[in-house]
Order: structure tokens, then sequence, then C-alpha cells
């Protein structure tokens, strides 16, 4: 019998989002939700007819993504969701999370406006590239000095920049868990889309409020269990 908290729970996880792929879906439900494995089968089947009945789910090219329909959010007050993952992410004093994005308009602008003020929710410390570490010297062992020096990353995807690309890169190629971001499903190549991804809708009224408390809450997530944020073939490189 499935519990409605559980049930809540991988809801709110991945509203906004595509539901991974089979096997990524099977090892959350089992490692961060509980659900023994031979009840996740039953478990998905109820959850997603259930989400389907209530239109809170929508295939596409393949993909089911779950709808949010959360209304306004305050940007000051923390949701349950995170605080509970607060307890097991472990942000000590200096952490920091560094953003990956372009710098021009519109999107250079969300750095102030959406993800210092989500990072700054996760207790971490927000650094971007140009602003926070360009001074003398190389740039490219500046980036590579940022991204090293993160807990945890925030990479931008919409418009396909290659400079964000190119640190992304990096980052996976570190083992380092990513939070990646995106407006459009067409933006995300089609390698990266297995991974978990936050899509934003620039039509909804409230998309920035919902953005920041997605991304703040995916952070803490990928903190808690960096399986879901670094590729795995990455992390059993770091593993030995």
């Amino acid at each position: 019998m499935v519990h409605a908290p559980v049930f809540s729970e991988v809801y709110n996880h991945y509203r906004n989002e595509n539901l991974p792929d089979a096997q990524f879906f099977d090892n959350a439900l089992t490692e961060t939700f509980g659900i023994s494995a031979d009840k996740v089968s039953e478990f998905k089947d109820l959850f997603l007819s259930t989400l389907k009945y209530s239109e809170l789910a929508q295939d596409t090219d393949g993909k089911t993504r779950i709808i949010d329909v959360t209304e306004q959010v305050s940007g000051a007050e923390k949701t349950n969701t995170i605080k509970k993952l607060e307890k097991t992410a472990n942000v000590a004093a200096g952490d920091s999370c560094f953003v990956m994005m372009p710098f021009g308009k519109p999107v250079g602008d969300y750095y102030e406006k959406i993800y210092v003020p989500a990072i700054e929710k996760t207790g971490l410390r927000a650094i971007r590239a140009d602003a926070e570490i360009f001074g003398t010297g190389k740039i490219m062992e500046q980036v590579w000095s940022g991204i090293k020096g993160a807990r945890v990353l925030v990479a931008e995807l919409t418009g396909r920049n290659p400079n964000v690309f190119y640190e992304l890169g990096l980052a996976h190629a570190s083992g380092l868990p990513v939070v990646l971001v995106c407006s459009n499903e067409t933006d995300v190549p089609f390698d990266l889309r297995h991974i978990r991804v936050i899509y934003y809708d620039l039509t909804d009224p409230f998309w920035g409020q919902k953005l920041i408390e997605k991304v703040a809450e995916n952070i803490l997530s990928a903190l808690s269990n960096p399986k879901e944020a670094i590729f795995e073939t990455a992390l059993k490189v770091f593993e030995k």
C-alpha cells in the first residue's frame, strides 16, 4: 500500500521536470524515497495513472513531464521540502555553488534575479565566472578553480552557449554534482536528456518564483543524493 506522504514527496521532487529514464527513476524510488524494490512497479503505475487522471502529467517525445500546479511562492520562506533536504545536505559556512550560464541578456540577468536568491536559500555562496573570479591571470585557470572549489554547480543551458557546455564538461569530468536548468527541451543535447533537468515556462506569470524554489530544492537534493546529479561513470572513477 502506497502512503500519501511518499506520493506527495515524489511529486514535489519531480514537479516541472521530465521523469528520468526508467532505471534512474527506479533507483531514486528505492534509494531516495525508501520504496521496496518489489513495490516499485506498483507504485509507478499508481503514481502515473493518478497524475494523468488529474492532468498533472504530460507525455511528449517519449518523456513524461510532471506539471507544476504550485501558485505564487514567497521568496523569503522555505518550503517543507527545503527544510527536510537541509538536514541531509550538510552545508557548511563558506561552501559555494558555481553557476555556469550566459552573460548576455536576457538570460544573463537571471543570475541576480533567480540563481543568487535560490542559492542563498540553501546556505551556499553563489559564484559566477564573469564578475566574481575574473581578475588577473588566465581566465580558464580561474574558471577551473571556481568549478573545483564548489560543492555543487548549476548549469543554465538555455541558448546552447558554448562556454557553458565547455564548463559543464569540466564539471562532469570532475565528478561534481550539477543541477541542469533550461527553458526548453530543444536546447538540451540529446546525450544529456537522461539526466534530471529543471524546465521553466516563461509564459507562466510565476515562473521566476517557481524556478527559485526548484533550483534551491535540486541543489540540496544533489548534495544529499549526489548520484542524481553526477555522471555514473565519473562517480565510479572518484570512488576508486
